[in-house]
Parts: structure tokens; C-alpha cells; sequence
């Protein structure tokens, strides 16, 4: 227990030269127990330092098969070396991904292996093969202009468990104009919910564990979320609903519950998606029109550097709920750039796709753009699924369309995945213009339907490949 005594109490901030820095944060009492994972021991240094502990937080993963995977944060600048022993069995092999980080071992000593960071990472670190017991490492920036826990403007979270006073105790409840500061070493047992605000700030390096959902926004605006970790909400990490100018940074989430999405958002124009990663037992980010309460097209939306892992349905999904009141929505705009999908296992055929359109409820989907998507070797899916569809379960009419799609250098590195679908709807509800531009399946560029396993349907006109 010594090792946690002294994460309980400071935050380690170590210094070697003015830009080497390492911060390792503390860890309530109330999770010393409850919350380890002793699958691995996992230690920090920078050069020439002593090694440091971190608190190997257990994370449930994969509503299929719920399992017990581990996780470790720090923050540091420069470069640190990192030592992580495999505690159960004999370590026959490593695999850190996403591999497009570079990272691999440096050395090894029986069970216990090392390898180095120059910048910030999310890792996955998989030993023997395992995916569901892996060690989720992640490296943060050290965090600048940290607010100040007397500031009127701030609401501080110290380091501790913290429960919601907000009626009906499952909240707690922002208002407008402020920043909301998890300090490393706090824990937030209840969701934030920001309701009908504007200008809210939410940042830090603490923990909101097992919340009903994470982070909720709703008819709100200019509201930022920035460095934050979820653990396993029983519904969505962030749920977006009728809101505008959103940004979403440094976010990490584990779920493994029934409609535990990563980011929701419906009827939301102006969102920023960067530097994320999303381990989510549903979609791992979905765009929507009209849903429930919420109204509008959805426009302009923008996901870039981040690593996807769905261990139930879509790691991206458009378009499959809007609203059949009228004309119907349009979902346009949307960009997902520089991401890593690290697993997609989803056994109905309606509901697969790494890359995936399900344009219903009188929607139109136009002005989409996929660049530079590496996706491994999945467990169960398609790589693409783009359909006009009328789905009986969640809609109640079929899209309008799908129009202008771009897919550019795509990579696909593995086998097994099931038939890729491109289906329009009728002749007035088609899909338009799907261009493939340097498509790579297991590094062979592909210039036509059939070798890259995409079955087209009627209704599609307008599909291209080229180098």
C-alpha cells in the first residue's frame, strides 16, 4: 500500500530542466481497492530519474463479455521511459497501438518491458494477444493556466470522491459562464449537465465514474470539454442534443453497458472533435438530426485525431434519425480526419460499418468526407455500410439521400470483414457520388467495387475509384 499512500496525499510535479516535466496525480481513498486492476505494474521516469508509480485503474470493457481491462494516466513534457510488468502468466509477446504511433518495446526482461514517449499518446498495450484484459496508457500534455480554486467563476473539484447535492442527485448542474475544473485526483460520481447555457468550460485531469451519462448539453452553446476521463457511464459519455459551438478535446471514455455511445449528437451544428479516445460498448460517435426533444438539421462537424475502439456497433455513424414532421433534416458538413479504429464487433448486419450512413427519417446526408482512416484487423463488420434506408426499429421514413461522399486514403489491415454495402432507397431517394481515392486493403490500393468487398445496390450512381 505504500506506493497509493503517497498518491493519495500530492500530486508528484518532478522538474528536470525547463522542459522536462512529469506530474503524476493523486488517488482517493474510496478507489484504492475498489478501483485497482493488478493485471499490471506500470512505473514512469524521466532520463536518468527514479521510477515512479502509477495507479493501475481497473475499466470494464465490452458489453458482450464485460471484462476487467486496466488504465494509467500522467501528464509530462520532454520524454519519459515507461516500465510495465505483466503480473498474470508468462509475457510471450507486446503489441502497442495504434501502431501508426511508431511505438514498439525497446527491451524486455522476462515479464517486464519498456519503451519510451517524446510526445502525448493513447495506447493500447496488448499482451499475448489480449484485447480485453489490455492496458489502456494515457499520456497527457501538462496542463497550462490551471484555474484557481478561489475564483467566483470557477467551480473546483479538489482531489476526492465528490456526489451530487442537485435534485435528483444524479447531477450536478452548471450554469452559464463558468469553468468547471476536475483536478487530477478528483472523482465525479454523477454527470455534468450543462442545460440551457452558454459559455462553459469544462477541464482537468479528474474522473467521472459510472455517471448515468458522462457530460450532457443541451440546447446550449460555446460549451468546451478538455482533458477529462469517463469510466463507464450507463448511457452516453457526451450527450449532445440541440446545441452549437461545442468543442470536445483529450476526452477518454471506457462503457461497456447497453446504449453506452461516445458522443451523441443530435441536432448539433459547430461541433470540434479532436484528440479523443473512445473505448464505447455502442457507436463511438454518431451524428443525427432531430431526435426526442431536440430539432434541427446538424451541420458542420469536424473529428480529427483520435482512436475509435467499438467493441459493440459503429465506430462512426451518420444520419439515422430525424424528422419526418416535415421536409426533413439535412446532416451536412461532417469531416472525420487522421483516425484510428482499433476494433468494430457487431453481429446485425443492419447496424455495421466502421464508416457508416444509415440516412433515414426524411434526411439528407450530403458534403461527408473520411481522410486518412487506418482501421485494423476487426472482430465482426464492414468497413463500409452506406444505405438510404426506413429502419421499422428507429425510424419512421426513409432518407431523402445521400450525396458527395469522399473517402481518401483509407487502409484497411486485416481480413474476415463481411460485405461492404452502398444501397440506395428508390429513384428519388439515391445515393450520389461516392468517390474512393487511394484505398488500401492490407496495402493493395483498390480501384473497383468488387476487390474492395463493397456489394452495390440500386439506386447509386456516380461511384468512382482512382489511385
Amino acid at each position: 500500500m505504500k506506493k497509493y499512500t503517497i498518491l493519495l496525499f500530492v500530486s508528484l510535479f518532478t522538474i528536470v530542466g525547463a522542459a522536462q516535466q512529469l506530474v503524476i496525480h493523486p488517488v482517493p481513498n474510496g478507489l484504492l481497492y475498489s478501483r485497482h486492476n493488478d493485471d499490471y505494474t506500470v512505473q514512469v521516469r524521466q532520463k536518468g530519474g527514479e521510477w515512479q508509480d502509477l495507479f493501475e485503474y481497473k475499466v470494464q470493457v465490452d458489453l458482450d463479455n464485460v471484462q476487467d481491462a486496466s488504465m494509467v494516466q500522467f501528464d509530462f513534457a520532454g520524454s519519459v521511459e515507461v516500465k510495465v510488468r505483466k503480473n498474470n502468466g508468462t509475457l510471450s509477446d507486446v503489441r502497442i497501438r495504434p501502431t501508426s504511433s511508431g511505438i514498439s518495446p525497446t527491451r524486455t526482461e522476462g515479464n517486464t518491458f519498456y519503451f519510451t514517449l517524446d510526445k502525448p499518446q493513447k495506447l493500447s498495450i496488448e499482451t499475448n494477444g489480449d484485447t480485453r484484459h489490455n492496458l489502456h496508457l494515457f499520456a497527457n500534455p501538462v496542463e497550462t493556466n490551471v484555474p484557481k480554486a478561489d475564483d467566483p467563476d470557477v467551480i473546483y473539484f479538489g482531489p476526492g470522491i465528490h456526489k451530487p447535492k442537485d435534485v435528483p442527485g444524479d447531477a450536478f448542474v452548471i450554469p452559464s459562464n463558468k469553468t468547471v475544473y476536475l483536478a487530477g485526483g478528483a472523482v465525479l460520481q454523477g454527470k455534468l449537465l450543462c442545460n440551457q447555457v452558454e459559455n462553459v468550460k469544462i477541464c482537468g485531469r479528474g474522473i467521472i465514474d459510472q455517471p448515468v451519462r458522462g457530460v450532457e448539453i443541451t440546447h446550449s452553446k460555446n460549451i468546451s470539454i478538455d482533458g477529462i476521463t469517463v469510466f463507464n457511464p450507463k448511457h452516453y459519455t457526451v450527450y449532445l442534443g440541440e446545441s452549437n459551438q461545442i468543442s470536445i478535446t483529450n476526452l477518454k471514455s471506457f462503457s461497456s453497458k447497453g446504449w453506452a455511445d461516445g458522443i451523441d449528437m443530435m441536432s448539433c451544428s459547430e461541433v470540434r472533435i479532436a484528440d479523443v479516445f473512445l473505448r464505447t460498448s455502442d457507436d463511438c460517435i454518431a451524428v443525427y438530426g432531430h431526435r426526442w426533444n431536440f430539432y434541427g438539421s446538424a451541420r458542420n462537424v469536424i473529428v480529427s485525431n483520435s482512436v475509435l475502439w467499438a467493441d459493440v456497433a459503429h465506430p462512426t455513424n451518420i444520419g439515422l434519425h430525424g424528422d419526418t414532421s416535415h421536409e426533413g433534416d439535412t446532416i451536412e458538413n461532417i469531416s472525420f480526419h487522421n483516425i484510428d479504429i482499433l476494433e468494430h464487433d457487431e453481429d446485425d448486419r443492419n447496424y455495421q460499418g466502421c464508416m457508416a450512413i444509415s440516412c433515414g427519417d426524411y434526411n439528407l446526408v450530403r458534403n461527408v468526407r473520411y481522410e486518412d482512416i487506418r482501421i485494423d484487423n476487426f472482430e465482426e463488420g464492414q468497413l463500409f455500410n452506406l444505405r438510404v434506408v426506413e429502419n421499422p426499429k428507429y425510424t419512421t421514413g426513409p432518407g431523402r439521400g445521400i450525396e458527395n461522399v469522399i473517402f481518401r486514403n483509407i487502409s484497411y489491415t486485416g481480413s474476415g470483414a463481411n460485405p461492404s454495402l452502398i444501397q440506395g432507397f428508390s429513384k428519388d431517394k439515391m445515393i450520389r457520388n461516392v468517390a474512393f481515392k487511394n484505398l488500401r486493403i492490407n496495402n493493395e490500393v483498390i480501384l473497383d467495387p468488387v476487390t474492395a468487398g463493397i456489394r452495390v445496390g440500386e439506386f447509386v450512381t456516380g461511384l468512382s475509384f482512382e489511385k
